[in-house]
């Protein structure tokens, strides 16, 4: 990743100093060329106004002082050089100056400019003025030298910002690779940090978001076996006391024990759809489920329970309070969690156990209360595993709670002396009529 951005920049850079360079290095030749062949006019004027009326019969030329390497030569009308150095017959440069124009041409490796003399609208001579070529070369290559030391400056420059903006762009997306290979490696905790490029935060923030849902997907999955042998664990255990009672009673009792159980395996299938429901990967809360009243629902469940608290020397109490009684609740989820909570109280509580419903402004609540006390906190008692003891596996409140919130509701420790829990549940609407 970060050769592939640095070659990326340093290929770009090296096209854009080419297409500068190379017209800026012709700017130079042609400026440089253009340059010297106006010092040679400016040097060839200056020597024709020093040329005296008297050239013509034969007075010398004082020429001007001018640049080193410059030759400066006075021709007359017949070709000769007079005065300066140069050619010592005029070339085809003079010759065509003498028709009182400006000429300008090239010898051999020279530059030449020819500069007509005129007395009185008469041309009397011609000024020469020619250098070398090379030493224009000269200064040329020098001014390339300094703008090609210029470019590789440009282009170190180039690299070593390449190289930064390569690390800042590449070590987001390498953190980025090295999360998603400990996630695919099982390492579910592993959250992608951000960085400061938006479109990698982004790319970062559903990555992470993919992960917790994979968890939440995970958890379901691990869970749905312990989660659907504790619920069937006591309906199982109410239809083997149905069947063992119809085994040793007298056949007067059997009737009543077959009804019993055909009642438990309702309650078995009741429970069954319920932990399947809830094992799905996006539970939805609030969608259609069957509600019952809540008075009817609690009878139910205090007909399962009352004979495994009586056979235990304890009393199940239930109490429903005016009005309370006809609000519709969901009954498999509530009559589920109230299974594990009647349960728990059977196992780890003691005394008289109380169901207790009242209405709480278009909720129901549901309370489930004991005469022991509990040592865990509010939040403590509802993790996976924290209650496990030889009689329990230490997950059913934390089904409870889950169930709870999948339909909308809520599950709270409401005291630890006497244990009391509260089952919070919205009112499900009536189904609509049909007339």
């Amino acid at each position: 990743m970060r050769q592939r951005v640095m070659r990326v920049a340093v290929v770009a850079v090296l096209v854009a100093l080419l297409l500068l360079a190379t017209p800026l290095a012709l700017g130079i030749q042609t400026s440089f060329f253009a340059d010297e062949r106006a010092e040679l006019e400016r040097a060839a004027r200056s020597a024709a106004v020093h040329v005296p009326p008297r050239f013509v019969v034969g007075d010398r030329v004082e020429l001007p002082l001018h640049e080193r390497g410059t030759d400066l030569g006075v021709y007359d009308l017949s070709g000769r050089l007079r005065d300066g150095s140069g050619p010592r017959t005029a070339d085809s440069v003079v010759r065509a100056a003498q028709d009182g124009v400006v000429t300008r041409g090239r010898g051999d490796h020279q530059m030449v400019v020819a500069v007509p003399i005129s007395v009185e609208g008469r041309v009397i001579g011609v000024v020469r003025a020619s250098s070398g070529t090379p030493q224009v070369w000269h200064r040329i290559i020098l001014a390339w030298l300094a703008l090609a030391g210029v470019a590789l400056v440009a282009l170190a420059t180039a690299v070593v910002v390449a190289r930064r903006q390569a690390r800042t762009l590449s070590a987001p997306l390498e953190a980025l690779s090295a999360k998603a290979a400990a996630v695919a490696d099982g390492d579910l905790t592993a959250r992608a940090e951000g960085s400061a490029i938006a479109e990698i935060d982004q790319v970062a923030r559903i990555q992470n978001t993919m992960v917790e849902h994979l968890t939440r997907w995970l958890d379901h999955a691990r869970h749905f076996t312990s989660n659907a042998s504790h619920q069937l664990r006591t309906p199982l255990a109410g239809l083997q006391l149905g069947l063992e009672a119809a085994a040793a009673g007298p056949d007067a009792g059997l009737r009543a024990a077959v009804t019993e159980a055909l009642e438990q395996v309702r309650h078995l299938q009741r429970t069954v759809d319920e932990v399947l429901r809830l094992a799905r990967a996006t539970p939805r809360p609030g969608g259609p489920t069957a509600a019952r009243p809540a008075a009817e629902l609690v009878e139910d469940v205090e007909c399962r329970w009352h004979d495994r608290f009586a056979a235990e020397g304890r009393r199940l109490s239930v109490g429903v309070e005016p009005g309370a009684g006809g609000l519709p609740i969901p009954d498999r989820t509530a009559e589920q969690i109230l299974d594990v909570l009647l349960d728990n109280a059977l196992r780890h509580g003691r005394g008289t156990a109380e169901v207790a419903v009242r209405e709480m402004g278009g909720a129901v609540a549901v309370d489930v209360s004991d005469e022991g006390s509990l040592k865990l906190g509010p939040q403590t008692v509802f993790e996976r595993g924290a209650t496990t003891s030889r009689a329990g596996s230490g997950i059913g409140l934390t089904l409870a709670r889950e169930m709870a919130e999948a339909a909308g509701g809520r599950l709270t420790l409401a005291r630890t002396a006497p244990t009391t829990f509260t089952l919070l549940l919205p009112v499900a609407e009536p189904p609509p009529s049909h007339e």
